[in-house]
């Protein structure tokens, strides 16, 4: 490298650390602005910069002014809008501005209960939202833009109910938009157990939606999650889980295939029997070029499973049903969320694995070069790292600094594990 490559390399270098160094301060200010107010905020972890091999994560507080708990919190497609939803009934949505900051410029009462749940459709279709509440029902929102010269509001979009899916006589836990391959479809799972699968045959009229598919899971359902967008010869493939309480139930987690036969239909093709407490979150992870799908589930344990299809020669050969087409495998448990996980998220990639729990910490996860799971990153509630201190100074370089100094200031430690016995035995291999 010449002179004028390590200059640049060197400058490179500062503005990193210059970056780093702002990005610090801003964040302490923020949760010093955090701790004054008091208010119901959120914490996003808005991006990671790769410095020497260590992962360094941000994180950014937003006020997000809701009466009560935050149940969800939900990025659009492009990771510049963010909806919120409540138990004071209401969906807010947050636009990151070109100060590099989230204003809030929708808020409104969606429902006449605790809102579990929101989501995104692809913006293929529109900004479309989909939200569900204790009041039994799912309902779909569109946005619309007005002209600013022709309304007396603040913003110039509001949000207009499309439609209200009333199908569930008990509480909605969860909804979810399909890939758009499949078109516009939007699964629900409520507390009756039953999974409700709609489609809307005009994605240009929002108000019409139609009922295709109800599956019984015959336990009750907390949260679902599709397959990705298809990248290979698989069908459409839904997973269920369910946080019944009673262990004695059986598997909490559940596989479904959609089958196109004469009469197309879901078909139940494996249920997780290691998944035997309450699950209160399971994703698919995008699966850019995998030949098969990792499900990461939130239970006791964080848990990633691996679904890979089996040959169709050696299903054939040895005379396997449909029902054992796939191959499941435990990649990891972590059990580092005592007593109990409640969220997982994967980035865009599907190489990092975000939990958290009831320890109030968020953990990433990545796997190593020998697929070990492994914990990357890990922050507060608040957004500080966790175990965060300072490394000790190393010691000055001198003659008469010996081993036994260094390991007591804290650089190196050394253990004595017990006497030898018999030391003049040679073993012999």
């Amino acid at each position: 490298m010449g002179a004028s490559g390590v200059q640049r390399h060197l400058s490179e270098e500062k503005e990193l650390k210059l970056l780093q160094r702002k990005e610090r301060e801003r964040f302490e200010r923020e949760c010093l602005r955090a701790r004054n107010t008091g208010s119901h905020r959120m914490l996003l972890s808005s991006h990671s910069v790769e410095c020497n091999s260590s992962s360094i994560v941000f994180a950014r507080t937003i006020s997000a002014d809701h009466k009560d708990l935050v149940h969800d919190v939900a990025f659009d497609f492009y990771g510049r809008r963010v909806a919120t939803c409540s138990s004071d009934q209401t969906v807010k949505v947050f636009n990151l501005g070109d100060d590099n900051s989230w204003h809030c410029t929708a808020s409104w009462k969606a429902h006449s209960g605790s809102v579990w749940k929101v989501t995104w459709a692809h913006p293929e279709f529109g900004q479309v939202l989909a939200t569900c509440s204790f009041d039994r029902t799912a309902t779909v929102w569109e946005e619309i833009v007005t002209s600013a010269s022709s309304t007396q509001q603040a913003h110039p979009t509001h949000w207009v109910k499309r439609t209200s899916l009333v199908d569930s006589r008990t509480s909605v836990n969860d909804v979810k938009f399909g890939p758009k391959h499949l078109g516009l479809q939007l699964a629900t799972c409520s507390a009756d157990g039953i999974v409700r699968i709609y489609e809307a045959p005009d994605v240009m009229n929002l108000s019409q939606w139609s009922l295709q598919h109800e599956i019984n899971c015959k336990l009750q359902c907390s949260c679902i999650s599709w397959t990705p967008l298809k990248t290979w010869s698989s069908p459409p493939m839904i997973a269920v889980g369910s946080d019944e309480p009673n262990l004695t139930a059986g598997p909490k987690t559940f596989i479904y295939e959609f089958q196109c036969t004469d009469s197309p239909q879901w078909v139940r093709v494996d249920s997780l029997k290691e998944v035997t407490s309450p699950v209160h979150d399971l994703s698919f992870a995008p699966c850019l070029g995998r030949s098969f799908h990792i499900l990461g589930i939130a239970s006791r344990d964080v848990l990633l499973i691996k679904i890979k299809p089996l040959p169709k020669e050696t299903s054939q050969a040895s005379g396997e049903t449909s029902s054992s087409k796939y191959e499941i495998t435990i990649l990891a448990r972590l059990p580092d969320h005592p007593p109990t996980a409640w969220r997982v998220a994967w980035n865009l990639t599907g190489t990092i694995l975000a939990s958290t729990g009831d320890d109030g910490n968020m953990r990433l996860w990545k796997a190593n070069f020998d697929g070990r799971w492994e914990c990357i990153s890990a922050l507060k509630g608040d957004g500080s790292r966790l175990n965060e201190a300072p490394a000790p100074p190393l010691p000055a370089q001198s003659s008469g600094t010996s081993l036994s100094d260094i390991g007591s200031m804290g650089n190196a430690k050394y253990y004595k594990l017990g006497g030898i016995s018999h030391r003049e035995q040679v073993i012999w291999h």
